[in-house]
């Protein structure tokens, strides 16, 4: 099944002075979903923001807002994901000692649920989780920092998670998040995403620059069926 391709523009790489702003800005500029990488400082090495913002932040659009939790443990906050406003959660299958029940606590809160694979991670860590999630994100760079270079060799686990996808038959987007550029995204497309997390390739610039930059994106991923 051929979907819209989406573009989530991650705040990280927003001016956290003015997160406000530059979300209602990269809304109005094409933004289809609204990307918050939240980190720990322990299942990564950084820390950038929690429930209470993304609480605060919520009122300023009404586009989706796509939570990628890389912290561990992960089952207790949840809740607190969901009341702060988050539509969808992502997780990933390392940051807690059973997978399973945590995707269908987010299920049961409401929200639609993902599994993260990391680049070291084997995309078998999927296999018996593909009926319970409603998206599968691939980490095309090591998690934790912004601005990093996408790993070539993630193309090829793109693939084998887009052919487990159509296998199973259910609807699951396959998202990517790390170093997608227009430079990067047309492969990834090809290879079967069909959601594109950007950070500084949205960001730069400032407001003025965010519609032309996802633009320059979603041109970039348009694979010519023929």
């Amino acid at each position: 099944m051929t979907k819209d391709i989406l573009i989530a523009p991650s705040i990280l790489a927003a001016d956290f002075a003015r997160l406000g702003e530059c979300i209602e800005a990269v809304d109005h500029a094409g933004a289809d979903w609204i990307h918050l990488d939240v980190m720990d400082g322990n299942f990564v090495p950084n820390i950038s923001f929690g429930p209470s913002v993304i609480h605060a932040l919520r009122g300023v659009t009404q586009k989706t807002f796509d939570a990628h939790l890389m912290i561990k443990p992960v089952d207790a906050f949840l809740p607190e994901f969901k009341k702060a406003g988050c539509d969808r959660i992502t997780i990933h299958p390392e940051a807690g000692p059973h997978v399973h029940r945590s995707l269908g606590l987010i299920h049961s809160l409401g929200m639609k649920s993902g599994v993260a694979l990391n680049p070291g991670t084997p995309v078998e860590a999927i296999d018996n989780l593909i009926d319970m999630v409603d998206l599968v994100l691939v980490m095309s760079v090591n998690p934790g920092f912004g601005g990093q270079s996408f790993i070539e060799n993630q193309l090829e686990k793109i693939r084998s998670v887009r052919r487990r996808i159509n296998l199973s038959g259910r609807d699951i987007r396959l998202q990517v998040d790390g170093g997608v550029t227009p430079e990067t995204a047309r492969r990834v497309v090809e290879a079967g995403a069909d959601v594109l997390v950007a950070g500084t390739a949205v960001f730069k610039g400032g407001a003025p620059a965010y519609a032309a930059n996802i633009q320059a994106i979603r041109d970039s991923a348009t694979v010519d069926p023929t």
